[in-house]
């Protein structure tokens, strides 16, 4: 059997389980979320996360920015490093790499049929459980020397939390998923903050007084120390440019220290700063690392679809932010950036967005929005959401496919000489990417 036709019975095999990602609210609403069936298999597999220290990362906004810096100052600082992220922007092997390379396609087939034996052993498993179980396998197998792993969804019941981190990460939190973690920002907060573990020290970007309170009571519960960003460590940004930002980090009463960054927006500072201080507080639990590591690797840091400049001229942005504050600070980032030039939008959404607020954010800078409906489950169609720009007093069109939408947008914004931004669903803008490759 050649690769590719291993690669994709592995992840027919995969999909064959309950895929709560593919699924609707309403059903998510009522999902059995425990994690009696991950600890059972990954018994079965000799418990292979248990042979690295792990950086823990939950979050509503950040957390995948913030492992990327965190795991490129840990490979600058001479660590075999793993990372686990999810969903994936193009391959679905991008969501466990080591330095910074995706799990090679026959490897993931291979231990994909190793774990079937075990498998079998836990009833119920789910889709994401088991991919969390090959990564953590494929992390010991290489003989990884650090992970950094990042929630799925919440953090107390998530199938990556039966680690046992050096440290706890929790970035920006906001209301998100709210049939799954709950309808208040403090609801949503005790569940991110489940990740924490007695006796291993909390870091968090920062946050609304609400949510600061829950991590507090947290901290003092679990007897650890919370290093809270604008309350314990601080940063001023010195300069915007399109190639990066430069910010100036200090703990209280501590030396600044000057970091550049490539990744742009005011937010990607912040998840930088707390990446920071997660490698600050890993370094008093033991990693090794110094300041011009983590210089080195903050430089060197790459996630893409996040503000990611695709073409200069005209500009072409893509983008995932997909709620109403990730807009609102992507609408900040384009002041600071394209203030003047006006916006062609390609958006697309799974359910429960709240799209006429997304929208609102950016209507004075938007010139057309084209809307659209990625390959998912939870897609929502492209006329039902131009009933949102209709709401807001945008200039919408619904085109679908993807490909379509994208023709139309170019069209437009290559006479206009006017900025192209795909965002909204991560889906979308992973389609919008790969037709702009195939160009």
């Amino acid at each position: 059997m050649n690769t590719e036709t291993a690669y994709n019975n592995a992840l027919d095999y995969l999909y064959s389980f309950v895929d709560y990602s593919l699924k609707h609210a309403s059903e998510l609403a009522k999902a059995e979320f425990n994690l009696d069936r991950m600890r059972d298999l990954m018994r079965l597999l000799g418990d292979p996360q248990n042979d690295y220290p792990i950086i823990h990362i939950a979050g509503s906004k950040g957390k995948g920015s913030t492992a990327a810096f965190t795991a490129s100052a840990l490979r600058a600082a001479n660590y075999k490093v793993g990372l686990y992220t999810s969903p994936h922007l193009q391959e679905f092997t991008e969501r466990m790499q080591i330095n910074g390379l995706p799990i090679p396609k026959d490897e993931f087939a291979t231990l994909v049929e190793e774990i079937k034996p075990a498998v079998a052993q836990v009833p119920y498993i789910t889709t994401f459980e088991l991919t969390t179980a090959i990564a953590f396998l494929y992390f010991s197998r290489q003989n990884i020397t650090a992970a950094v792993i990042e929630v799925g969804l919440g953090g107390r019941l998530d199938s990556t939390n039966i680690v046992t981190p050096l440290v706890s990460v929790i970035t920006s939190l906001s209301l998100e998923h709210t049939a799954v973690l709950g309808n208040t920002l403090t609801e949503i907060a005790r569940e991110k903050a489940g990740i924490v573990k007695p006796g291993h020290p909390i870091v968090a970007s920062h946050q609304k007084a609400e949510a600061v309170s829950v991590l507090d009571l947290a901290a003092e519960e679990h007897d650890v120390p919370l290093t809270l960003v604008g309350r314990d460590i601080f940063y001023k940004i010195k300069k915007k440019t399109i190639d990066g930002q430069m910010l100036e980090v200090w703990m209280r009463n501590g030396a600044k220290m000057k970091l550049s960054i490539p990744l742009l927006g005011d937010h990607q500072a912040e998840n930088a700063v707390t990446a920071y201080a997660a490698l600050l507080v890993a370094r008093q639990e033991g990693l090794l690392i110094n300041a011009a590591q983590i210089k080195q690797g903050f430089a060197d840091a790459e996630w893409p679809g996040r503000f990611e400049l695709w073409r200069e001229k005209p500009p072409i942005v893509l983008d995932s932010a997909h709620n109403p504050d990730s807009f609102s600070k992507l609408d900040k980032t384009l002041e600071d950036h394209f203030s003047e030039m006006p916006v062609v939008l390609i958006l697309g959404v799974s359910e429960d967005k709240n799209v006429a607020e997304m929208l609102r954010e950016l209507a004075p800078r938007l010139e057309r929005v084209i809307l659209t409906k990625a390959e998912h489950p939870r897609a929502v169609g492209a006329e039902e959401l131009l009933t949102f720009a209709e709401q807001v007093g945008v200039k919408g069109e619904a085109i679908e496919p993807v490909e379509a939408a994208v023709e139309r947008a170019l069209e437009i914004v290559d006479e206009k000489n006017i900025l192209l931004l795909s965002a909204g669903s991560i889906f979308v803008t992973a389609a919008v990417r790969a037709v702009l490759g195939n160009k």
